[in-house]
């Protein structure tokens, strides 16, 4: 019988896409998150009520930067495998509260580091990075590769990112336990963040409320939908580095979409048109991302499916039901 999997930030948007999958394919997984008020807690709460019933899933409210608690749980459980999805989120947000990304992401991520590296036979720690740590780099014809140096991160979030990713090759090295970092471009799709563009658009728009379209609208992102997501996470899990390698993966859809093309997408799957008030670019924020997957797609497949005119329908279906309008 095989251990259970540890997935943390199994409250958030991707960690409770994964989890559902993991056991939809029989595994044993446990939970942790410590529900923060970042967002609408409510949400939270609500994803996890999808796992009732569920006794293949246990769930335990913790702070990841506690290393104490997050050591025993790894430990009483028998984890070999980690997902490590659980983090500080938010480019903006870290602009006014640095010390919540110093904590959640860094002490959190060496949290999980210590827990894993003394845990006997362990297996395979995966966990979320992100685009954010290539900085504000000219778009060219090509996607951002993993091979770039990533030196220059315009966020604090950016920066405790690729902090995390120096940490795990230092554990690597040192212990020998295999880790992937997954370098996550802009996910969507129903039970998402409220924070993100689309979701605070269309909170507006069904509010009948101009939206703000920062950078002009000049921007582009590498919008991912998450069942998508949730494929490649999976299929890196199930792929482990050999002992001793950190490898880092770009995990996106390789088909970045101009922000005025999303907006325009998301009202014909809301049949309502946005008041559209343009801003200028927001400290912290990127001009485009463009994921280069193919060393995903060589290890496991990965090849995004939903293009995004379904993806934001399915959204839309689902906030109105999640919302009742």
């Amino acid at each position: 019988m095989t251990s259970p999997i540890l997935v943390t930030g199994a409250a958030g948007f991707i960690g409770h896409a994964v989890v559902h999958r993991l056991l939809e394919r029989g595994e044993t997984v446990v939970g942790v998150d410590i529900v923060n008020d970042y967002y609408d807690p409510a949400l939270k709460a609500a994803r996890l009520s999808t796992f009732n019933g569920r006794r293949a899933f246990s769930f335990h409210r913790l702070d990841i930067a506690d290393a104490d608690a997050i050591a025993r749980l790894v430990r009483e459980q028998g984890s070999t495998r980690v997902i490590h999805l659980a983090a500080q989120a938010g480019v903006r947000h870290s602009i006014a509260n640095p010390f919540a990304y110093e904590r959640s992401n860094m002490a959190g991520h060496l949290s999980v580091l210590e827990a894993c590296r003394h845990q006997p036979g362990f297996e395979h720690l995966v966990y979320a990075s992100s685009s954010s740590v290539y900085g504000d780099r000219p778009m060219g014809g090509q996607g951002f590769s993993e091979d770039e140096p990533s030196v220059a991160p315009v966020s604090l979030y950016a920066a405790t990112k690729r902090s995390c990713e120096l940490m795990s090759q230092s554990y690597a090295a040192l212990y020998g336990f295999p880790q992937t970092g997954l370098r996550f471009f802009t996910v969507y799709g129903p039970w998402g963040r409220p924070d993100m563009a689309y979701f605070s658009f269309t909170d507006r728009i069904m509010a009948g409320q101009p939206i703000e379209v920062f950078g002009e609208g000049r921007m582009a992102r590498d919008f991912t939908y998450i069942d998508d997501i949730v494929d490649g996470i999976i299929g890196a899990l199930d792929h482990p580095p050999e002992r001793g390698d950190h490898r880092i993966l770009n995990i996106g859809d390789s088909q970045p979409v101009p922000l005025m093309d999303m907006i325009a997408t998301l009202e014909q799957a809301l049949g309502r048109e946005a008041v559209k008030v343009m801003r200028p670019m927001q400290p912290g924020d990127v001009t485009a991302t463009y994921a280069d997957i193919s060393k995903l797609h060589a290890l496991t497949g990965y090849a995004p499916k939903v293009r995004l005119a379904e993806g934001l329908g399915r959204f839309a279906a689902w906030y109105r039901d999640y919302y009742r309008v």
